[in-house]
Protein backbone atom coordinates (compact mmCIF):
# COMPACT_ATOMS: atom_id res chain seq x y z
CA UNK A 1 0.00 0.00 0.00
CA UNK A 2 1.72 3.17 -1.05
CA UNK A 3 2.48 5.87 1.90
CA UNK A 4 0.09 8.73 1.76
CA UNK A 5 0.58 10.61 4.83
CA UNK A 6 3.54 11.35 6.74
CA UNK A 7 2.75 12.98 10.17
CA UNK A 8 5.97 12.64 12.44
CA UNK A 9 9.68 14.37 12.42
CA UNK A 10 11.38 10.87 12.00
CA UNK A 11 9.21 9.52 9.34
CA UNK A 12 10.01 12.24 6.93
CA UNK A 13 13.38 12.52 7.72
CA UNK A 14 13.40 8.87 6.79
CA UNK A 15 11.37 9.67 3.98
CA UNK A 16 13.40 12.22 2.52
CA UNK A 17 16.61 10.26 3.30
CA UNK A 18 15.51 6.71 1.93
CA UNK A 19 13.33 7.39 -1.15
CA UNK A 20 14.37 7.87 -4.47
CA UNK A 21 15.31 11.49 -4.09
CA UNK A 22 18.88 11.68 -3.08
CA UNK A 23 19.97 13.04 -6.21
CA UNK A 24 22.29 16.13 -6.40
CA UNK A 25 19.00 18.08 -7.54
CA UNK A 26 15.82 16.38 -6.54
CA UNK A 27 13.00 17.20 -8.21
CA UNK A 28 9.43 17.46 -6.64
CA UNK A 29 5.96 18.96 -6.89
CA UNK A 30 4.60 20.91 -3.69
CA UNK A 31 1.43 22.77 -2.93
CA UNK A 32 0.09 23.47 0.40
CA UNK A 33 -3.06 24.36 2.52
CA UNK A 34 -3.56 26.85 5.63
CA UNK A 35 -6.67 28.01 7.31
CA UNK A 36 -6.91 31.09 6.52
CA UNK A 37 -10.53 31.54 5.84
CA UNK A 38 -11.11 29.77 9.40
CA UNK A 39 -8.84 31.50 11.79
CA UNK A 40 -7.27 35.18 12.94
CA UNK A 41 -2.99 33.98 12.50
CA UNK A 42 -2.73 31.83 9.60
CA UNK A 43 -1.57 28.42 10.10
CA UNK A 44 0.43 26.14 7.35
CA UNK A 45 -1.91 23.00 8.04
CA UNK A 46 -0.81 20.79 4.83
CA UNK A 47 1.64 20.42 2.45
CA UNK A 48 0.98 18.43 -0.34
CA UNK A 49 4.06 16.47 -2.40
CA UNK A 50 4.83 14.63 -5.45
CA UNK A 51 8.07 13.35 -6.61
CA UNK A 52 8.70 10.28 -9.11
CA UNK A 53 5.50 7.72 -8.74
CA UNK A 54 4.56 9.00 -5.44
CA UNK A 55 1.74 11.62 -4.11
CA UNK A 56 1.11 12.48 -0.28
CA UNK A 57 0.33 14.55 2.15
CA UNK A 58 3.19 16.10 4.99
CA UNK A 59 1.16 17.32 8.11
CA UNK A 60 3.09 20.51 9.44
CA UNK A 61 0.69 20.19 12.41
CA UNK A 62 1.37 16.71 13.79
CA UNK A 63 4.82 16.89 12.47
CA UNK A 64 7.06 18.86 14.85
CA UNK A 65 10.10 19.66 13.52
CA UNK A 66 9.65 20.20 9.51
CA UNK A 67 13.77 20.92 9.35
CA UNK A 68 14.37 17.91 7.23
CA UNK A 69 12.29 19.30 4.43
CA UNK A 70 13.53 22.53 5.15
CA UNK A 71 16.89 20.97 3.79
CA UNK A 72 15.44 19.25 1.13
CA UNK A 73 14.04 22.05 -0.48
CA UNK A 74 17.25 24.18 0.04
CA UNK A 75 18.76 21.77 -3.15
CA UNK A 76 15.36 21.12 -5.03
CA UNK A 77 13.60 22.23 -7.97
CA UNK A 78 9.82 22.62 -6.89
CA UNK A 79 6.79 22.78 -9.35
CA UNK A 80 3.83 24.52 -7.88
CA UNK A 81 0.68 26.55 -9.47
CA UNK A 82 -0.14 30.04 -8.80
CA UNK A 83 3.01 29.65 -6.86
CA UNK A 84 2.96 32.77 -5.05
CA UNK A 85 0.90 31.97 -1.77
CA UNK A 86 2.65 28.58 -1.64
CA UNK A 87 6.29 30.32 -1.88
CA UNK A 88 5.27 32.77 0.87
CA UNK A 89 3.88 30.19 3.03
CA UNK A 90 7.24 28.11 2.54
CA UNK A 91 8.89 31.37 3.19
CA UNK A 92 7.40 31.82 6.57
CA UNK A 93 8.06 28.38 7.45
CA UNK A 94 11.71 28.16 6.84
CA UNK A 95 12.99 31.66 6.39
CA UNK A 96 14.59 30.51 2.69
CA UNK A 97 12.77 29.44 -0.51
CA UNK A 98 13.74 26.46 -2.57
CA UNK A 99 16.48 26.89 -4.84
CA UNK A 100 14.45 26.85 -7.83
CA UNK A 101 10.62 26.58 -8.49
CA UNK A 102 8.39 26.61 -11.25
CA UNK A 103 5.25 27.88 -11.58
CA UNK A 104 2.47 26.01 -14.47
CA UNK A 105 0.22 28.45 -14.33
CA UNK A 106 3.08 30.91 -15.94
CA UNK A 107 3.81 28.29 -18.40
CA UNK A 108 0.09 28.13 -19.36
CA UNK A 109 -0.18 31.95 -19.96
CA UNK A 110 2.93 31.93 -21.67
CA UNK A 111 1.73 29.45 -24.19
CA UNK A 112 -1.28 32.10 -24.89
CA UNK A 113 -3.94 29.91 -22.05
CA UNK A 114 -6.67 32.43 -21.06
CA UNK A 115 -7.91 29.76 -18.40
CA UNK A 116 -5.20 28.45 -16.33
CA UNK A 117 -6.74 27.51 -13.13
CA UNK A 118 -5.35 24.22 -12.09
CA UNK A 119 -8.52 22.06 -12.79
CA UNK A 120 -8.68 24.33 -16.08
CA UNK A 121 -5.18 22.85 -17.06
CA UNK A 122 -5.47 19.00 -15.86
CA UNK A 123 -8.95 18.67 -17.63
CA UNK A 124 -6.55 20.03 -21.31
CA UNK A 125 -3.29 17.97 -20.34
CA UNK A 126 -5.46 14.69 -19.11
CA UNK A 127 -8.81 14.95 -19.73
CA UNK A 128 -9.92 14.75 -16.45
CA UNK A 129 -12.58 16.75 -14.37
CA UNK A 130 -11.09 17.82 -11.33
CA UNK A 131 -13.92 18.16 -8.04
CA UNK A 132 -13.63 21.38 -6.19
CA UNK A 133 -15.59 20.02 -2.73
CA UNK A 134 -12.78 20.88 -0.65
CA UNK A 135 -11.76 24.26 -1.77
CA UNK A 136 -12.99 26.28 1.21
CA UNK A 137 -12.59 23.40 3.43
CA UNK A 138 -10.92 23.83 6.98
CA UNK A 139 -7.62 22.20 6.66
CA UNK A 140 -7.08 22.78 10.56
CA UNK A 141 -9.43 20.03 11.33
CA UNK A 142 -7.96 16.18 12.14
CA UNK A 143 -9.12 13.80 10.89
CA UNK A 144 -9.25 14.85 7.42
CA UNK A 145 -12.11 13.39 5.25
CA UNK A 146 -11.14 11.31 2.24
CA UNK A 147 -12.87 13.61 0.03
CA UNK A 148 -10.33 16.61 1.39
CA UNK A 149 -7.35 14.08 1.03
CA UNK A 150 -8.30 13.58 -2.27
CA UNK A 151 -8.80 17.01 -3.21
CA UNK A 152 -5.29 17.96 -1.65
CA UNK A 153 -3.55 15.00 -3.36
CA UNK A 154 -4.93 15.90 -6.62
CA UNK A 155 -3.39 19.40 -6.37
CA UNK A 156 0.19 17.79 -7.07
CA UNK A 157 -0.92 14.51 -9.06
CA UNK A 158 -0.34 15.99 -11.99
CA UNK A 159 2.11 18.73 -11.92
CA UNK A 160 5.30 16.66 -13.14
CA UNK A 161 4.10 15.51 -16.24
CA UNK A 162 2.01 19.06 -17.11
CA UNK A 163 5.19 20.25 -16.00
CA UNK A 164 7.01 18.26 -18.77
CA UNK A 165 4.12 19.24 -21.34
CA UNK A 166 4.58 22.62 -20.76
CA UNK A 167 8.51 22.86 -21.01
CA UNK A 168 8.18 20.97 -24.36
CA UNK A 169 5.35 23.53 -25.53
CA UNK A 170 7.46 26.76 -24.45
CA UNK A 171 10.29 25.05 -25.95
CA UNK A 172 8.82 24.36 -29.67
CA UNK A 173 7.61 28.02 -29.52
CA UNK A 174 10.67 29.71 -28.75
CA UNK A 175 9.78 30.75 -25.49
CA UNK A 176 11.61 28.29 -22.80
CA UNK A 177 13.62 31.25 -21.61
CA UNK A 178 10.91 33.66 -20.75
CA UNK A 179 9.22 30.94 -18.37
CA UNK A 180 12.90 30.78 -16.99
CA UNK A 181 13.06 34.45 -16.34
CA UNK A 182 9.41 34.88 -15.53
CA UNK A 183 9.59 32.51 -12.80
CA UNK A 184 13.17 33.60 -11.42
CA UNK A 185 11.28 37.01 -11.06
CA UNK A 186 8.67 35.50 -9.08
CA UNK A 187 10.64 33.80 -6.75
CA UNK A 188 12.69 37.01 -6.06
CA UNK A 189 9.79 39.18 -5.45
CA UNK A 190 8.48 36.56 -3.15
CA UNK A 191 11.77 36.40 -1.16
CA UNK A 192 12.36 40.22 -0.90
CA UNK A 193 8.77 40.77 -0.21
CA UNK A 194 8.09 42.17 3.13
CA UNK A 195 5.60 40.10 5.01
CA UNK A 196 4.52 42.86 7.76
CA UNK A 197 3.96 46.82 6.96
CA UNK A 198 3.19 48.88 9.81
CA UNK A 199 0.65 51.16 7.66
CA UNK A 200 -0.97 47.66 6.70
CA UNK A 201 -4.30 49.60 7.88
CA UNK A 202 -4.18 51.83 4.60
CA UNK A 203 -6.43 49.97 2.88
CA UNK A 204 -7.69 50.39 -1.03
CA UNK A 205 -10.35 53.19 -0.76
CA UNK A 206 -8.03 55.36 1.38
CA UNK A 207 -6.21 57.43 -0.77
CA UNK A 208 -8.03 60.25 -0.94
CA UNK A 209 -8.96 60.45 3.17
CA UNK A 210 -8.31 63.71 4.99
CA UNK A 211 -5.94 63.36 7.96
CA UNK A 212 -9.14 62.62 10.25
CA UNK A 213 -10.86 59.79 8.11
CA UNK A 214 -7.55 58.40 8.10
CA UNK A 215 -7.15 58.25 12.00
CA UNK A 216 -10.74 57.08 12.00
CA UNK A 217 -9.30 54.48 9.48
CA UNK A 218 -6.49 53.34 11.77
CA UNK A 219 -8.46 53.14 14.82
CA UNK A 220 -11.47 50.87 13.14
CA UNK A 221 -8.59 48.63 11.69
CA UNK A 222 -6.33 48.01 15.02
CA UNK A 223 -10.13 47.54 16.58
CA UNK A 224 -10.75 45.13 13.90
CA UNK A 225 -7.67 43.39 14.28
CA UNK A 226 -8.47 43.02 17.62
CA UNK A 227 -11.22 41.10 17.87
CA UNK A 228 -10.36 39.14 15.42
CA UNK A 229 -7.61 38.07 17.81
CA UNK A 230 -9.46 37.60 20.51
CA UNK A 231 -12.37 35.83 18.63
CA UNK A 232 -9.64 33.64 16.77
CA UNK A 233 -11.35 34.36 13.04
CA UNK A 234 -10.09 36.09 10.13
CA UNK A 235 -10.43 39.69 10.56
CA UNK A 236 -13.22 39.86 7.58
CA UNK A 237 -15.51 38.05 9.56
CA UNK A 238 -15.56 40.66 11.73
CA UNK A 239 -15.70 43.72 9.17
CA UNK A 240 -14.81 44.19 5.85
CA UNK A 241 -12.22 46.00 4.21
CA UNK A 242 -15.46 48.19 2.58
CA UNK A 243 -16.93 48.51 5.74
CA UNK A 244 -14.12 50.21 7.44
CA UNK A 245 -14.01 52.28 4.60
CA UNK A 246 -18.03 53.74 5.22
CA UNK A 247 -17.38 53.87 8.85
CA UNK A 248 -14.34 55.74 8.84
CA UNK A 249 -16.31 58.55 6.49
CA UNK A 250 -19.22 58.33 9.10
CA UNK A 251 -16.69 58.44 12.46
CA UNK A 252 -15.04 61.39 10.55
CA UNK A 253 -18.32 63.17 9.73
CA UNK A 254 -18.74 62.76 13.84
CA UNK A 255 -22.09 60.61 12.63
CA UNK A 256 -23.47 57.19 14.33
CA UNK A 257 -22.31 53.91 12.52
CA UNK A 258 -25.70 51.29 12.50
CA UNK A 259 -23.32 48.34 13.51
CA UNK A 260 -24.62 44.81 12.36
CA UNK A 261 -26.81 43.67 15.17
CA UNK A 262 -25.05 39.99 16.18
CA UNK A 263 -21.87 42.09 17.36
CA UNK A 264 -21.67 40.78 20.82
CA UNK A 265 -21.69 43.14 24.20
CA UNK A 266 -18.36 43.15 24.59
CA UNK A 267 -17.38 43.69 20.97
CA UNK A 268 -19.35 46.47 20.93
CA UNK A 269 -18.20 48.03 24.15
CA UNK A 270 -14.78 47.70 23.05
CA UNK A 271 -16.02 49.55 19.94
CA UNK A 272 -17.08 52.58 21.54
CA UNK A 273 -14.36 52.68 23.99
CA UNK A 274 -12.21 52.57 20.65
CA UNK A 275 -14.67 55.66 19.05
CA UNK A 276 -13.77 57.75 22.98
CA UNK A 277 -10.75 57.29 22.45
CA UNK A 278 -10.52 58.58 18.57
CA UNK A 279 -12.63 61.37 20.12
CA UNK A 280 -9.70 62.68 22.09
CA UNK A 281 -7.01 62.23 19.54
CA UNK A 282 -4.92 65.09 19.18
CA UNK A 283 -5.04 66.34 15.73
CA UNK A 284 -0.99 66.36 15.54
CA UNK A 285 -1.44 62.21 16.13
CA UNK A 286 -4.12 62.23 13.39
CA UNK A 287 -1.81 59.90 10.32
CA UNK A 288 -0.44 61.95 7.47
CA UNK A 289 -2.36 62.15 3.75
CA UNK A 290 -0.14 59.86 1.37
CA UNK A 291 1.87 61.79 -0.69
CA UNK A 292 1.06 61.25 -4.05
CA UNK A 293 3.31 62.05 -7.05
CA UNK A 294 1.24 64.32 -9.68
CA UNK A 295 2.74 63.01 -12.91
CA UNK A 296 2.90 65.51 -15.83
CA UNK A 297 0.50 64.29 -18.37
CA UNK A 298 1.37 66.32 -21.98
CA UNK A 299 1.48 65.50 -25.49
CA UNK A 300 4.91 63.93 -24.99
CA UNK A 301 3.70 62.03 -22.26
CA UNK A 302 0.29 60.17 -24.34
CA UNK A 303 2.55 59.93 -27.30
CA UNK A 304 5.06 57.80 -25.88
CA UNK A 305 2.56 55.61 -23.90
CA UNK A 306 0.65 55.25 -26.71
CA UNK A 307 3.50 53.86 -29.04
CA UNK A 308 4.77 51.73 -26.15
CA UNK A 309 1.25 50.07 -25.67
CA UNK A 310 0.90 49.83 -29.52
CA UNK A 311 4.22 47.91 -29.77
CA UNK A 312 2.91 45.77 -26.58
CA UNK A 313 -0.49 45.00 -28.07
CA UNK A 314 0.73 44.73 -31.34
CA UNK A 315 3.21 41.49 -29.77
CA UNK A 316 0.70 40.24 -27.76
CA UNK A 317 -1.50 39.53 -30.83
CA UNK A 318 1.08 38.43 -32.77
CA UNK A 319 2.21 35.92 -30.18
CA UNK A 320 -1.55 35.04 -28.82
CA UNK A 321 -0.92 36.06 -25.08
CA UNK A 322 -2.10 38.75 -23.01
CA UNK A 323 -0.63 41.92 -23.11
CA UNK A 324 -0.22 42.51 -19.63
CA UNK A 325 2.17 39.50 -19.36
CA UNK A 326 4.46 41.82 -21.72
CA UNK A 327 3.87 44.67 -19.80
CA UNK A 328 1.30 46.03 -17.74
CA UNK A 329 -0.06 49.71 -18.46
CA UNK A 330 1.18 51.81 -15.03
CA UNK A 331 4.83 50.00 -15.70
CA UNK A 332 4.84 51.60 -19.30
CA UNK A 333 3.25 55.07 -17.70
CA UNK A 334 6.52 55.02 -15.53
CA UNK A 335 8.95 54.15 -18.40
CA UNK A 336 7.26 57.00 -20.61
CA UNK A 337 7.55 59.48 -18.05
CA UNK A 338 10.99 58.91 -17.02
CA UNK A 339 10.47 57.36 -13.33
CA UNK A 340 10.96 53.89 -13.86
CA UNK A 341 14.13 52.05 -15.45
CA UNK A 342 12.84 49.91 -17.87
CA UNK A 343 15.53 47.58 -16.72
CA UNK A 344 14.17 47.93 -13.39
CA UNK A 345 10.14 46.91 -14.07
CA UNK A 346 10.33 44.60 -16.93
CA UNK A 347 12.59 41.17 -17.52
CA UNK A 348 15.27 40.91 -21.04
CA UNK A 349 12.41 39.24 -22.59
CA UNK A 350 9.53 42.05 -22.20
CA UNK A 351 12.30 44.66 -22.95
CA UNK A 352 12.85 42.61 -26.42
CA UNK A 353 9.42 42.65 -27.19
CA UNK A 354 9.20 46.11 -26.73
CA UNK A 355 12.24 47.04 -28.50
CA UNK A 356 14.23 48.61 -25.29
CA UNK A 357 17.22 48.32 -25.34
CA UNK A 358 18.60 46.68 -22.12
Amino acid sequence: MPLTLIDTSEALASYLKTSRLGDAVPVCAIDTEADSLHRYRESLCLIQFAAGEDCLLMDPLAIHDLSALGTFLERAVVWMHGADYDMTMLKRQFGALPAKVYDTQIGARLLGGRRFGLADLVLHYFGIELSKTSQKADWGKRPLTPKMVEYALNDVRYLLPMGDMIVADLHAKGRYSWFEQSCDAARKKVFEREDSREDAWRIQGAGKFDPRSLACLRALWLWRDNEAAIWDRPSFMVATNRDLIEWSSTLAQRQTIALPRHFRPDRLKRFHQMRETLETLPEPEWPACAKLQRRKRDRDFERKVDHLLGVRDQAATELDIEGSLIASRAALEGVAAGELEPTAVLLPWQLDLLHLSL
